[in-house]
């Protein structure tokens, strides 16, 4: 992640926008405990949302063909996940669970955590997010199968609107043979401990 240039004019304003939202909700922003939050907020945007400026398939574009003819699953589970949603900008936590089935090529571990990461740090819907993630591993590497799942607290139900803050979203995207082959379903989801509906 870059660092953010607070000097900039995009900066600049933002520090304005958010100087003027402090007197909107009823505080004053001239008083000591509010002089750097305008600096603070805009520094906390690039942070939260430094995927804007990445590509989410460059970490795929290195892959590994000597692999003794691996084609059976690979997962990773329980990618911790920090996104915002694009309705009220407050935070979604949770997981993910990532799966393939290579197609001759495997690619490295982490790198399927950065895209995970990359596009995390978006104004995202759930749904949205997930399908991201495995559409651009089913783009990028071209395996037997993609599956994705991420089960995620949305804190726009937690503390306010309907106020659930037990409530867990699980969403899931599945491509080729997770998608065809109910063998291969059966195995994702009991390696997940995870029933299939």
């Amino acid at each position: 992640m870059q660092e953010p240039d607070l000097t900039s004019p995009e900066a600049q304003a933002a520090m304005k926008h958010v100087h003027a939202l402090l007197g909107f909700i009823g505080d004053d922003p001239t008083r000591e405990g509010l002089l750097d939050t305008p600096k603070r907020v805009v520094n906390a945007m690039y942070e939260h949302f430094w995927g804007y400026g990445a590509d989410p398939m460059e970490p795929l574009s290195r892959t590994f063909t000597e692999i003794e003819g691996y084609d059976e699953l690979v997962l990773l589970q329980d990618i911790e996940i920090h996104s915002h949603c694009e309705h009220h900008m407050v935070p979604f936590v949770g997981k993910a669970h990532v799966a393939y089935i290579p197609n001759g090529r495997v690619v490295g571990l982490s790198k399927l955590v950065r895209v995970v990461d990359i596009y995390s740090k978006r104004l995202q819907v759930q749904e949205k997010l997930t399908a991201q993630i495995a559409n651009a591993i089913n783009t990028t590497l071209r395996p037997h199968g993609v599956a994705v799942i991420i089960q995620a607290r949305h804190f726009c139900m937690c503390y306010r609107g309907v106020r659930q803050p037990g409530a867990i979203t699980t969403t899931s995207k599945l491509h080729g043979s997770f998608l065809t082959n109910p063998a291969s379903r059966m195995e994702l989801f009991t390696l997940l401990s995870l029933k299939p509906s």
